[in-house]
């Protein structure tokens, strides 16, 4: 017979092992956009034990994406320097997840290597190939930004796979897109913080250069690609540490931007173009806008304190 205390132990090792495993009981359907809200098993989601410190999804999963070739529409990508839920569906990130601080600034210069992923299971995925945005009047609009990866060549590089790519407008991508990733890259992190962010794309139609009669296009590459119609950045900072995850309160600044895909609404020559403060917005706001278009995300998944996670999704971008 075991003797007591080594059973006693057993079962207090079993109990915690099956409440951390509690939260992978979710599924999203397959072949779909994760509809959340309608196959959710009611478990709260958050980390069994704190994420690790400069983790590039500590602040949760935010479709319950799942690494699994049943779930091709929310699947799970981790390029190391940064975490993304990928649709093949829509032949474009659901989310883009990373962390930045200055060690992940460097002198590498960008490189420019656009490719498809082969980090996707052949045969099962659409690859999408680095022309396939051709002549449509979109940017390959990175997600995670070359420019937050500049340590090492490795890290850079990893920015130009395709599956880190929206169709998005040039006249954002190129003009107030620009200066939002430069304002929380140089202002907002620095020497001194650290940023948790997420990107991400929803929505169909957006507004190409040169339209005629600023015509939406829907989908590129015989409609592998879905051209989204918002495109939507958060992220929370707080100054550089230790335990990073428990230090997220609510002191941390919050930036929540939506913008539309539209390449008018950026440019000069309209006499007023628009900038990315004229988007900001709250991290509610998001869910609740991507809700209406069809995809449920929770950007704060980890923080299971309620009231803190209310008060950060609430709480009005800085500008």
């Amino acid at each position: 017979m075991f003797p007591r205390r080594i059973f006693s132990a057993s079962i207090i090792l079993l109990l915690v092992f099956s409440a951390c495993k509690k939260e992978e009981v979710f599924k999203p359907q397959p072949s779909s956009l994760p509809p959340v809200s309608s196959v959710d098993t009611g478990v709260v989601a958050g980390p069994c034990f704190p994420p690790a410190d400069n983790d590039n999804m500590l602040l949760g999963n935010p479709t319950r994406a799942e690494r699994f070739i049943q779930y091709p529409d929310n699947y799970l990508l981790d390029h190391q320097y940064y975490i993304e839920g990928y649709s093949n569906q829509r032949g474009i990130p659901l989310w883009v997840s990373w962390h930045l601080e200055s060690s992940d600034l460097g002198s590498t210069p960008r490189q420019n290597d656009f490719r498809p992923d082969d980090n996707l299971p052949p045969n099962i995925f659409y690859l999408v190939q680095a022309w396939a945005y051709s002549g449509s009047g979109f940017d390959r609009g990175h997600n995670c930004p070359s420019a937050d990866r500049t340590s090492s060549v490795a890290a850079n590089s990893s920015t130009f796979y395709m599956t880190n790519m929206i169709p998005q407008a040039p006249a954002l991508n190129q003009g107030p897109w620009a200066v939002l990733e430069n304002y929380i890259r140089n202002t907002l992190v620095g020497s001194n913080y650290e940023a948790f962010i997420v990107m991400g794309a929803y929505g169909e139609g957006g507004i190409p250069k040169n339209s005629p009669n600023n015509a939406e296009v829907y989908t590129l590459d015989n409609s592998h690609v879905t051209v989204p119609e918002k495109v939507f950045k958060i992220a929370i900072i707080i100054p550089k540490g230790i335990m990073d995850f428990s230090r997220i309160d609510t002191s941390a600044k919050v930036l929540a931007v939506t913008m539309p895909n539209e390449n008018q609404l950026y440019l000069s020559s309209s006499g007023n173009p628009h900038t990315w403060q004229d988007f900001r917005t709250t991290i509610s706001g998001i869910e609740a806008d991507a809700a209406a278009r069809g995809i449920q995300y929770d950007l704060l998944r980890n923080i299971t304190n309620t009231t803190l996670k209310n008060y950060l999704k609430q709480k009005m971008s800085v500008n």
